[in-house]
């Protein structure tokens, strides 16, 4: 089920809403717990077994970590719990790529289905273990709490990864008011009219200029990088907006993922702003234990291609994700060479344009899969040979100017600034729920209208 459907707003949320808060307060997580279950299982039932029985081991390893006294042992049983958890992940998302690239593809009768949210929800159990293992957290007693941590339909498909220790006060001791519903609702509207008022028509503009049989020309090429730049950020943060909008109506504040990214000035600021949640996993829990950057350059080096490594392949089972990985371990290693302070001799608007641009040829690297047609696009930033932009081109993205420039500036931290100067303004008081309501609307027209609406994360 999507948050971005008629079905989910105007059927699933009010009656999970309604039921929640007719119970009594013990019985909430047990209810969470079964709309979860309803959630996830809507589309693609036969996976609810796989996630059922990842909380289950998990908890149960959780409990057995706590009891053990002996390190030896603690250390057997986390084994245990990444050997299931990372297991599955490799099993469902990378056997078809490995065998492909072996040339051993017929040994499968047909792709294998992705669990929805898997890698969301194994780095999610994955963290858990770790802690209890560390001791950063009490193993969780009760198996229903625990189930309901994993499975929280709000950011179970595609984030922010939240860690136990971030939920665990919550899980028992949530307060709900009516300033968070009111709020939970103006964030779940803010970020589904960033999805459906953005997001989709810039992808729109990407697959249309993608899909032109005489190419776009060089100026056409990057308005279609920088359609799919604002797609993938206003369909990413639209989705975490909507989750934590989701999770304040039941009482819970979930992390931020997303501050203004494309406002950076440098790489390493920008993945301090990009799905914060995913790079402090990595940094937790991949680079601080394999040293970090304690012992010199050349293991900080090491460290970095490690990760990155692993972060283009946590996106997806394809070779450009592993490129669009590489990509930013060889900006950030450079960056890092170079040093904050001689970055900071460079004019500031110089730096925002060119991090901008660095980052935006990075999403062409990571949106197109097939590497003919990647090549052939790379080609077409930066070849003359295709005029300025074709006229086809020229259609397409003037006939999208007005929400490229609309998309454009909301992706700065204007909003914040305007909070700051009106924020006690009885005007914007009151255009906040009037905003909000305009937002249900539109959103709701586009719903019944657009064909065309994926979420890009679903499937990672």
């Amino acid at each position: 089920m999507s948050f971005a459907s008629l079905i989910f707003l105007y059927f699933f949320l009010p009656a999970v809403l309604a039921g929640y808060y007719i119970l009594p307060r013990r019985w909430r997580n047990p209810f969470l717990l079964a709309a979860n279950l309803v959630f996830y299982g809507w589309g693609e039932p036969w996976f609810l077994p796989v996630i059922l029985l990842t909380a289950l081991v998990n908890w149960l390893i959780g409990r057995r970590m706590a009891a053990c006294t002996v390190r030896r042992a603690r250390r057997r049983w986390l084994i245990a719990a990444l050997a299931l958890d990372l297991g599955l992940l490799v099993a469902f998302k990378y056997t078809g790529f490995v065998l492909q690239n072996l040339g051993l593809e017929g040994l499968l009768p047909g792709a294998i289905p992705l669990p929805l949210g898997i890698s969301f929800y194994t780095f999610q159990v994955v963290s858990y273990v770790l802690d209890v293992y560390r001791h950063a957290v009490p193993a969780e007693d009760s198996p229903v709490r625990f189930a309901a941590y994993m499975t929280f339909f709000p950011q179970l498909i595609a984030g922010p990864i939240v860690r136990y220790g971030e939920l665990r006060g919550q899980l028992t001791g949530r307060e709900e008011t009516w300033n968070k519903l009111a709020n939970g609702f103006c964030l779940l509207l803010c970020g589904l009219g960033k999805k459906m008022l953005l997001a989709n028509p810039m992808g729109a503009l990407w697959n249309g200029l993608r899909a032109l049989p005489d190419g776009t020309g060089v100026l056409g090429a990057w308005a279609g990088a920088a359609a799919f730049t604002l797609q993938i950020y206003f369909d990413f943060s639209g989705y975490s907006d909507m989750a934590r909008g989701l999770g304040r109506l039941f009482g819970f504040e979930l992390p931020v993922n997303f501050r203004y990214p494309y406002a950076a000035h440098s790489i390493r600021e920008f993945w301090r702003r990009w799905h914060i949640t995913l790079s402090r996993w990595f940094r937790d829990y991949v680079y601080f234990p394999l040293g970090g950057s304690r012992r010199g350059m050349a293991r900080t080096v090491r460290n970095l291609l490690i990760v990155w490594a692993l972060t283009g392949l946590w996106h997806g089972a394809a070779w450009n994700y592993v490129l669009w990985g590489l990509y930013y371990f060889v900006l950030l290693t450079a960056e890092r060479l170079l040093g904050e302070a001689r970055l900071a001799r460079l004019p500031y608007a110089l730096r925002r344009v060119l991090t901008l641009a660095l980052v935006a040829f990075g999403w062409v690297l990571f949106g197109i899969e097939d590497p003919g047609a990647l090549g052939a696009y790379i080609a077409s930033l930066f070849s003359p040979a295709g005029g300025l932009i074709s006229r086809e081109a020229a259609v397409w993205v003037l006939s999208y100017l007005p929400l490229l420039l609309a998309g454009a500036v909301l992706s700065q931290p204007v909003s914040v600034r305007l909070r700051r100067r009106w924020g006690r303004t009885a005007a914007l008081r009151w255009g906040v729920p009037a905003g909000s309501l305009a937002l249900l609307v539109l959103c709701t027209a586009a719903l019944a209208a657009q064909s065309y609406n994926p979420f890009l994360y679903f499937r990672f």
